[in-house]
């Protein structure tokens, strides 16, 4: 398991936590404290699944300078005040520890067929939401992106937007895909 790295000041992101979740865990959260898996950190967001109710939920919190977003997949967890967005936060408090921390690789890791575990990693740390910014600042807009792969930009809109909320679309990945290729053919990457 990766170690926190030493950019990451823990004790105001845990401090942030508590800001937003005082107090013990309520009756509702506590069943799902330490019982998330796929714990992850990239970044300032951590996030992980667990069994509710329904199925399998994944949640995420970002704590920025500004605000805590969190979100979830239940159904109530689109404004991210459910009780599995307290849990997450819970457990982060408890054991950050077990989360692990997704670095952000570098594209020009990936260079051979034989990196193509750099290349599930660098696609798992970057968001479609940043490679569009990517494709924007080389002068490629999102609405000449999306025609140049056949996809209208309300689709990658919403594959942008699911991607925030925890959903997923099937092609996402091949969509992070499309943005590297256009960037390596036809703009900078960063």
């Amino acid at each position: 398991m990766a170690q926190l790295s030493d950019d990451f000041d823990l004790a105001a992101y845990q401090n942030r936590l508590r800001r937003q979740w005082p107090g013990p865990a309520g009756e509702k959260a506590r069943p799902y404290v330490d019982k998330f898996w796929d714990r992850l950190r990239r970044d300032l967001t951590i996030s992980g699944r667990v069994e509710g109710n329904h199925g399998v939920y994944t949640v995420s919190i970002i704590v920025g300078s500004e605000a805590v977003i969190s979100r979830c997949s239940c159904y109530i967890g689109k404004g991210g005040y459910c009780h599995h967005c307290a849990a997450l936060a819970y457990t982060f408090l408890a054991k950050p520890e077990s989360f692990t921390v997704v670095e952000k690789k570098s594209i020009t890791a990936v260079q051979t067929l034989s990196n193509l575990d750099e290349l599930s990693d660098h696609l798992a740390g970057i968001s479609l939401e940043e490679l569009i910014s990517q494709l924007k600042k080389a002068g490629i807009t999102q609405k000449a992106f999306a025609e140049s792969i056949g996809m209208s930009t309300q689709h990658l809109s919403a594959v942008k937007r699911a991607e925030q909320r925890n959903h997923t679309f099937h092609e996402l990945g091949a969509t992070k895909l499309a943005c590297l290729w256009v960037l390596e053919r036809f703009g900078k990457q960063e």
